[in-house]
């Protein structure tokens, strides 16, 4: 797996969602089993079949986190810079959207609505390795946009 680009208080956020995971949530779904289990039936217990569901995305997700965890490369939003690089927030102007401020980010912190955008997408890729007075063109879902770098911090 490679790199996963992540803040520090990221990474604390999901170190306590595995320690949520690992040591309350799986022993209660192992008590839902449990109590299925003596419900007759297993191929026709719906509770019995929920809870191995859950049971099986729950163990999904911890092993999704300990690989995060395992590959994290710590980045600091403070970081000072005139080139665009993960960790870099980025104040851009566009004829459609006016004036905007992002911040580039791993993918696992990435929330566009609150303008933390991941590297990986078109638009936070677009931004890498540009700097003040560049100009950038990214195809998105919502189709082709255009933007002015104005300030890199």
């Amino acid at each position: 797996m490679e790199s996963q680009y992540i803040t520090e208080e990221g990474l604390e956020k999901i170190k306590k969602e595995l320690e949520e995971r690992t040591n309350v949530l799986r022993p209660q779904i192992s008590k839902q089993i449990l109590e299925a289990m003596g419900h007759g039936d297993l191929s026709e217990n719906a509770e019995y079949i929920e809870a191995k569901e859950l049971q099986a995305f729950n163990q999904g997700r911890i092993e999704e986190i300990e690989n995060i965890i395992r590959n994290a490369v710590i980045i600091s939003p403070k970081q000072k810079t005139s080139i665009v690089g993960v960790g870099a927030t980025v104040k851009v102007e566009s004829k459609e959207h006016g004036i905007q401020q992002f911040t580039i980010v791993g993918p696992s912190e990435s929330a566009p609505t609150q303008g933390f955008i991941s590297n990986e997408s078109p638009l936070g890729s677009a931004f890498l390795d540009k700097k003040k007075g560049d100009e950038i063109e990214a195809h998105t879902p919502k189709g082709l946009v255009k933007y002015k770098i104005l300030e890199v911090a």
